[in-house]
């Protein structure tokens, strides 16, 4: 007659009592280590101060045993209560919810209580019994991944975003788990408000113009932000601006995905920017003595930015989902999303409709759902129509006129537009001031604030956007940054300051691809 098992070992793989997780698809036992669960439920049966080491590590999902899972849920609810956990007040508890006979009985507690003498090794232990978890958890996964692959109706990329959203899932849901007391919210609260303070109010990630950042209080973690304007307004460039002020300025991590623009280009626009030299100049590398220096150090701060550029070309929502995901796990997290542009993107798989209106509606919400699960702020670029150009009376920017307007104005948080009157060679603001080398944001929807227009100094010799009382200026001397072209104007169609052969796939037309 076969062995008769101990009724310690109850529940484990292959024995006639208790419950645990059924055998993997290949027959295999999946990973547990029953013995150091029962240490770890011994350790919190007899020393009162063992659950406070342990809680913000296992949850009861962790047990790979449902009797183990149903007293630790007894213990949690007893430390909840702020009632003594000891081997009677927990089988009362058990008793109380009728779940006695199902977590094993009172023997079977006497028994984890004598598996250990003390809750010195408590921690070790659970770090352990949640490795397993996490081992099985992924076993689940790959289980249902290859479940999908053989399936021929799966989306490849479909089961690609899914596979990797849980897995993601089980990095952020099991690697840490807090509960935590009213002394250190408070004093996370405090900080905050410290930070806040010193960020002159500002209670998300400042823009780095300040007239912008006293609108919208810095951009909101989990927001999408449109921005929209007509080609040639300065879209890429304003952005670029922005990434430069938050990675340098504020040490912020700053992603970008660039459609349009390789990333060779993007970093030489923002190099031109820093250093004052001309990017036509920059890409022939026709450099005097003294622009190589200021060159050299002019590059010092940026090269220690956490500005990350991607310039995969037609990107998928797919395949931003997987880039930022990947790049918030292995930079500790994301300040700012930056996609340009919106209309480059595409579905990908068999979501791409045809309509592109509706896919333009599945891009905006991917965007925003984004925005949601890093809890980062999502600004994304955007096209306006040719109704813009077309109307008689004024030339600014209005919701009516983004491109399939109406998913992207509902996603949105924030719908802004650029308006340089001085592109239509128009020569004052509607209150008689000078609109030379100036720029409007525009925020048109503003779900959590007010809606104002914010006005910034735009210097076209050098692709930048600043502050109106900054008073940036040229600050190289040569013929580049000089010559014809490259007046107060802006760029003409002869001149694109070195970017005459970028792809423009989308484009309508206008003076400069930005």
């Amino acid at each position: 007659m076969a062995e008769q098992p101990n009724n310690n070992n109850a529940g484990a793989p292959g024995r006639p009592s208790g419950k645990t997780t059924n055998l993997t698809a290949g027959g295999r036992v999946p990973p547990q280590a029953l013995d150091l669960e029962e240490a770890v439920l011994g350790a919190l049966l007899i020393d009162k101060n063992a659950l406070s080491r342990v809680i913000d590590i296992l949850h009861p999902e962790a047990f790979y045993k449902e009797q183990h899972q149903l007293i630790y849920k007894a213990i949690g609810n007893l430390f909840g209560d702020n009632q003594p956990v000891d081997i009677l007040t927990v089988a009362a508890e058990l008793r109380k919810e009728g779940l006695m006979k199902q977590a094993g009985g009172e023997r079977y507690l006497a028994q984890l209580s004598q598996k250990v003498s003390s809750g010195a090794h408590i921690e070790y232990h659970s770090r352990i019994v949640l490795q397993k978890h996490i081992q099985r958890e992924l076993v689940r996964i790959s289980s249902e991944i290859i479940e999908s692959a053989f399936d021929e109706t799966t989306d490849v990329l479909e089961l690609l975003d899914t596979s990797e959203q849980k897995l993601f899932e089980v990095a952020q849901g099991n690697l840490k788990r807090n509960y935590e007391s009213a002394e250190d919210l408070i004093r996370q609260a405090l900080d905050r408000i410290e930070t806040i303070s010193k960020q002159e109010g500002l209670s998300g990630v400042p823009s780095g113009f300040a007239a912008l950042d006293r609108v919208t209080s810095g951009w909101q973690p989990s927001d999408l932000i449109i921005l929209a304007a007509r080609p040639g307004m300065g879209k890429t460039a304003f952005v670029l601006s922005m990434a430069r002020n938050m990675a340098i300025d504020h040490q912020k991590k700053v992603a970008v995905f660039s459609l349009e623009m390789s990333s060779v280009q993007l970093i030489t626009r923002i190099i031109s920017s820093e250093t004052g030299i001309n990017s036509e100049k920059l890409r022939k590398g026709d450099l005097t003595d003294g622009e190589w220096n200021q060159l050299t150090s002019g590059v010092k701060d940026l090269e220690n930015a956490k500005l990350f550029i991607d310039d995969t070309p037609a990107l998928s929502v797919f395949d931003l989902r997987a880039k930022v995901r990947r790049l918030h796990s292995t930079q500790g997290g994301l300040d700012l999303i930056i996609i340009d542009y919106l209309q480059l993107m595409t579905v990908g798989g068999s979501k791409a409709q045809g309509n592109r209106e509706q896919e333009i509606s599945t891009i905006s919400r991917s965007l925003k759902s984004v925005a949601k699960e890093l809890n980062v702020p999502v600004i994304a670029l955007s096209q306006l129509s040719r109704a813009v150009e077309t109307r008689s009376t004024s030339k600014r920017p209005q919701l009516s006129d983004l491109r399939e307007s109406g998913a992207i104005e509902q996603d949105a948080d924030i719908v802004s537009f650029i308006y340089r009157p001085e592109y239509y060679q128009i020569e004052e603001w509607e209150d008689g001031a000078s609109s030379m080398g100036q720029a409007e944001i525009i925020i048109a929807k503003h779900r959590n604030g007010s809606l104002d227009d914010v006005r910034l100094r735009f210097i076209a010799e050098l692709a930048k956007f600043s502050d109106l009382d900054q008073g940036d200026t040229i600050t190289m001397e040569s013929k580049m940054n000089n010559g014809p072209g490259y007046g107060s104007a802006g760029f003409n169609s002869d001149d694109t300051g070195g970017y005459t052969n970028l792809p423009t796939p989308g484009l309508e037309g206008g003076d400069v691809p930005f």
